[in-house]
């Protein structure tokens, strides 16, 4: 196959070739990080029960409400790459400390060092795919978002089938503490792959947002974010969006811990059989991502992309509640990931390119942590009462299918704000702003 047709099969302009491969790269570092410890996280979240993991689902959405102030400030403090990789070394000598802990002193590990692992986790999960995005929204045009970011999220595709793969590679002859020293070190890389990406330069009508924009600091206010998102409606409906998402995910993702707990009852079980999960799921993902994803956003538009997800979590859901088998389960947590990764989530970031620069790290940390991990506590919650008043499945399912129908609409909603602000942003490029 030429060049030219492999371009046009990917919908790719000349010198975007190498943007995509680094970014697609960066990804993957990222996500084979987090694959590699998401399994521990899990199984060590459960060594008290599912109404423990609950409550570290709101330990978790007060500490990243804590750390969005200090985020914004290093955004208003440093320049663009300058806080990217803080944020990263952060994670990474974090990672260094948890590997001395267990490795000088094991004796200080027990159950309640592992359920401040699982926050940090869940802290650190949010972050550092937060600002891979955040750099891309930055970085990429709302045409090139739209042409390119599902075939970017590949990447971290990938590193979601490799990572679960290498930790099983060398858990044994290294140990599980050695596991967070190489993810240190995919965080590291990633470090030098956001300055690659930031120093590449295409050779389309449109390179970056700026000329320069490693030449100015951000500015504002370490709380600027915040008070962004509730003085948007198009803010705002990106995080109502969000807080509906995470709800329903966090009901598959209960729903797999509680079947998991019924067929598995010792940890290191619990920790292989979550982990082939993943793996296999992730497979299914690349799959459906690769043969399904690649024109859609183009031909189609944001709205049905933002649409879809909805409908298909809606349709799954009542599925489950019908066979309720593990098959189903990981059929729908296969469909969530890949309608979400492989087209909803470049669908989802695509919408922070018309808005300012500031908005697009401060607004989108906000959002995509603290209210990320506040739709996590309502799901959490919910799930637990509708539990307790022995509801199960089909009381999910009449959750559910309504909240589909109001984010289906957000969905649709947004597509068109974001396409309004791209053609309004094309006649005066030096706008900028969200719509409000």
């Amino acid at each position: 196959m030429s060049d030219g047709r492999i371009a046009d099969l990917f919908n790719l302009r000349r010198g975007e070739a190498a943007l995509v491969l680094v970014a697609g790269l960066f990804f993957f570092c990222i996500l084979t990080a987090l694959m590699m410890l998401r399994p521990a996280r899990d199984a060590l979240g459960m060594e008290r029960g599912l109404d423990s993991v609950r409550w570290l689902f709101i330990g978790t959405a007060v500490v990243t409400l804590l750390v969005n102030p200090v985020f914004g400030w290093l955004v208003a403090r440093l320049r663009r790459l300058h806080f990217i990789s803080a944020t990263y070394a952060f994670f990474a000598l974090s990672l260094v400390g948890f590997w001395a802990l267990l490795v000088f002193a094991p004796g200080a590990v027990g159950a309640r060092s592992g359920q401040v692992f699982y926050v940090w986790f869940s802290v650190f999960n949010l972050f550092v795919t937060m600002v891979f995005w955040a750099l891309l929204a930055d970085r990429f045009s709302s045409d090139q978002g739209k042409r390119l970011f599902a075939l970017i999220a590949v990447g971290g595709t990938l590193g979601a089938i490799f990572g679960p793969w290498l930790a099983a590679q060398l858990a044994e002859p290294l140990g599980t503490p050695a596991l967070l020293l190489v993810a240190a070190g995919f965080l590291a890389a990633s470090i030098v792959l956001a300055w690659w990406l930031v120093r590449l330069r295409s050779d389309g009508p449109r390179d970056a947002p700026m000329q320069d924009p490693e030449a100015v600091r951000i500015g504002g206010s370490a709380l600027a974010g915040i008070r962004a998102v509730f003085a948007s409606r198009y803010l705002m409906g990106i995080a109502g969006y969000v807080v509906i998402m995470t709800i329903v995910a966090t009901f598959i993702y209960f729903t797999r811990l509680q079947m998991v707990a019924a067929a598995e009852t010792d940890l290191d079980a619990r920790t292989g059989l979550l982990g082939n999960i993943d793996m296999w799921t992730q497979v299914a993902v690349l799959v459906l991502q690769v043969t399904l994803t690649g024109h859609i956003i183009r031909r189609l538009g944001l709205a049905f992309a933002l649409a879809l997800l909805p409908i298909a979590m809606a349709v799954g859901f009542i599925g489950l509640a019908i066979y309720g088998s593990f098959l189903v389960l990981i059929l729908l947590e296969a469909t969530n990931r890949a309608i979400q990764r492989g087209l909803t989530r470049p669908a989802r970031e695509t919408l922070f390119t018309v808005v300012g620069r500031e908005d697009k790290y401060k607004a989108k940390a906000f959002i995509d942590t603290f209210v990320y991990r506040v739709g996590d506590v309502v799901g959490a919650q919910t799930e637990g009462v509708l539990g307790r008043l022995g509801l199960a499945l089909g009381g999910l399912v009449s959750v559910v299918v309504p909240l589909a129908l109001v984010w289906a609409a957000l969905g649709i909603w947004l597509g068109r704000a974001q396409q309004q602000q791209a053609d309004a942003e094309s006649l005066h490029p030096n706008r900028g702003a969200a719509p409000r």
